[in-house]
């Protein structure tokens, strides 16, 4: 999608709307260190952050390190996380992540994006996650939400969530990207809904090729 100054203009205001209007926007997944939040963030796949959330304070007073998780057995883990939906592929891919951070990495999370990528159950949506939530890096989280308000926003005609993250970092400076992204997922979450979006009480409804449409 071609970049323009008035596209530039556009996403920054609307950037400063979302943040006047969602001063507390931010990672929604309870976590206190890297380790918590890429287990949440596979967790948390085709589940509610809230729904993770009742499950991961009792998996993380269990399981403090890397090696912790890699030598639970899978039946177990499973069991833990059934609730979560999807339990043998993500047990799967959190026992085979634990176990190559604690071989290669001594335990503890990579910083980069291109070394993120290549562990098992990390693709670049949880890799950016973890750039902006864990180490206070730059990144573009594109999620379901995200995905859909950029595209309703007219900041991308793009489907593929790579193309949209490439998309929105030509748009927005890199400094906000962060910021960004915890304000779309907000307003998708609490205004911009999939069905039925409540377009009259939008703070950004004037800047929005989209409203009233849906």
């Amino acid at each position: 999608m071609k970049t323009t100054p008035q596209l530039k203009r556009r996403a920054a205001e609307v950037l400063q709307r979302l943040r006047r209007e969602y001063p507390d926007a931010g990672c929604e997944l309870d976590h206190s260190n890297p380790l918590e939040l890429v287990m949440a963030a596979i967790l948390s796949a085709q589940c509610t952050d809230k729904r993770v959330n009742l499950v991961t304070p009792a998996l993380f007073k269990k399981y403090r390190t890397a090696a912790d998780w890699a030598r639970t057995p899978q039946a177990v883990l499973e069991k833990e996380i059934r609730s979560t939906g999807f339990y043998h592929n993500k047990a799967r891919n959190m026992r085979a992540l634990a176990a190559v951070l604690a071989r290669k990495y001594g335990g503890r999370l990579p910083e980069d994006l291109d070394t993120l990528i290549t562990l098992p159950g990390i693709g670049r949506k949880t890799a950016n996650l973890l750039l902006v939530s864990a180490f206070g890096k730059p990144g573009i989280i594109v999620d379901t939400h995200f995905k859909r308000l950029s595209s309703r926003l007219g900041f991308t005609d793009q489907g593929d969530p790579d193309k949209i993250e490439f998309d929105l970092k030509a748009i927005v400076p890199e400094k906000d990207w962060g910021a960004w992204s915890h304000a779309m997922v907000f307003h998708g979450r609490r205004c911009c809904f999939a069905r039925k979006p409540e377009c009259p009480r939008c703070p950004v409804r004037d800047l929005c090729p989209a409203a009233g449409k849906e």
